[in-house]
């Protein structure tokens, strides 16, 4: 479901950039990297503690990341509460040739964050119902 959510997020984008473009790159832009560094992978506290995964990447319709939806809390998936970060809180580096992402905040903080569920009606985020 989230999965396809960030693929139809993704080719929308796509098909934006492709049709303002009038020519195709002839190498990937200076900079640039992939949402696979960032979907689905662990994110740290400062202690190198486990907080959750990105079960989302948000994107607005320019094509710029907005957002990362994170699963914090629970246990296998079971009882995960997913937030929304903004995409600058979180830092990213290459440690032992893997992504290395982290957050200055604590699994207990973003646990008190106000949390959302994936609305398909929509194809969007909306806030929980308590």
């Amino acid at each position: 479901m989230k999965k396809l959510a960030i693929a139809g997020a993704l080719a929308i984008a796509a098909a934006t950039a492709g049709h303002a473009a009038t020519t195709t790159v002839k190498s990937a832009p200076s900079e640039s990297w992939t949402v696979t560094n960032y979907y689905k992978q662990a994110v740290y506290d400062p202690k190198e503690s486990k907080i959750g995964d990105i079960d989302d990447v948000l994107i607005d319709k320019s094509g710029k990341i907005t957002g990362l939806v994170l699963g914090v809390g629970g246990f296998l998936g079971a009882g995960e509460k997913d937030v929304i970060v903004p995409f600058s809180a979180v830092k990213a580096a290459k440690k032992n040739d893997k992504w290395w992402l982290t957050i200055d905040e604590t699994k207990d903080t973003l646990k008190e964050a106000p949390g959302f569920k994936y609305d398909k009606a929509s194809t969007t985020w909306v806030p929980e119902k308590k």
